[in-house]
């Protein structure tokens, strides 16, 4: 389990009874986690006294209760000098991902030791964490998301980490049908980053299912990889695939053809109150050959 300790404006305070008890900034949140199957007790006094709380409907979806939240409001990382906005969104979201700070700080560092300009492609990219860790290290980076508003949340996100110079791209589109493109035009990247969703539809209403797809656009993605590739990421929420499996394909796709090693992990972060870790996900790191 990979977790980082580098975090302050962000704390996971405590876990019960499938919610997380988090502090974002200066305001306490509760959300639903559905990797939170025990029930501990609530020791901590901000249980009763959070800013908003997020409940889920028996009919679907949910909404913000008693929420007493601003519209949006700044944290940073210190660790790598990065400002988000957050926003808390219809679904429980909050446009960021704090588990992912572990991955930012390794993609981080590869650039920044690779020794030669690196060109990054970030598909499914949402809010640009990723993309600003990568641009701040160094990097050229393509972000492609398929949602409008996310994409702007991340043009705000890297001005925000002083990055609005930054040779970073932004595109609106499918990230399938970009790869068919990028294939087409013979464009290459040095590295991938990749975090799709579980389920989602195409523009034409093709359906994605990620333990169905993920091998083959795997495979295609590969195609626009460069000669020496610096690394390939792959995130997934989903439980029934793990990190081991998506190994499974980055060896015989890429290690096969490119020598290198992978590193499969679940992510975590760490909860103040037991000292233990809530696993949040699992990644899995091609890292090619220097």
């Amino acid at each position: 389990m990979r977790y980082t300790n580098n975090w302050k404006d962000y704390e996971l305070l405590d876990t019960s009874d499938g919610e997380r008890l988090e502090r974002w900034g200066k305001y306490i949140l509760v959300r639903p986690d559905p990797q939170v199957v025990w029930k501990d007790m609530k020791n901590n006094k901000l249980w009763k006294t959070p800013d908003a709380v997020y409940s889920r409907s028996k009919s679907g979806g949910g909404a913000w209760k008693n929420n007493k939240l601003p519209e949006q409001w700044n944290i940073r990382y210190e660790k790598l000098d990065l400002t988000f906005v957050l926003k808390p969104m219809g679904f429980k979201h909050t446009g960021l991902f704090p588990e992912q700070a572990v991955n930012w700080e390794k993609m981080y560092d590869l650039i920044k030791n690779a020794g030669r300009p690196i060109k990054v492609l970030n598909l499914f990219a949402y809010t640009g964490g990723a993309t600003v860790a990568c641009a701040k290290a160094g990097a050229s980076v393509v972000h492609v998301d398929a949602s409008k508003g996310m994409t702007l949340q991340a043009k705000e996100n890297a001005k925000l980490s002083g990055l609005e110079s930054a040779p970073i791209r932004y595109i609106v589109d499918d990230c399938q049908k970009f790869i068919e493109r990028e294939i087409r035009r013979n464009n290459k990247y040095d590295a991938i980053i990749m975090d799709p969703p579980s389920y989602g539809r195409g523009p034409n209403g093709e359906v994605w299912k990620l333990e169905e797809c993920i091998g083959d656009f795997i495979k295609k993605a590969s195609c626009v990889l460069s000669d020496k590739p610096l690394f390939f990421l792959v995130n997934s929420y989903t439980t029934g695939l793990s990190p081991a499996a998506v190994g499974y394909i980055l060896n015989t796709t890429l290690k096969k053809r490119f020598g290198g090693s992978t590193e499969l992990d679940e992510i975590g972060l760490k909860v103040t109150q037991t000292g233990e870790i809530l696993p949040c996900g699992g990644s899995s790191f091609y890292i090619g050959e220097q």
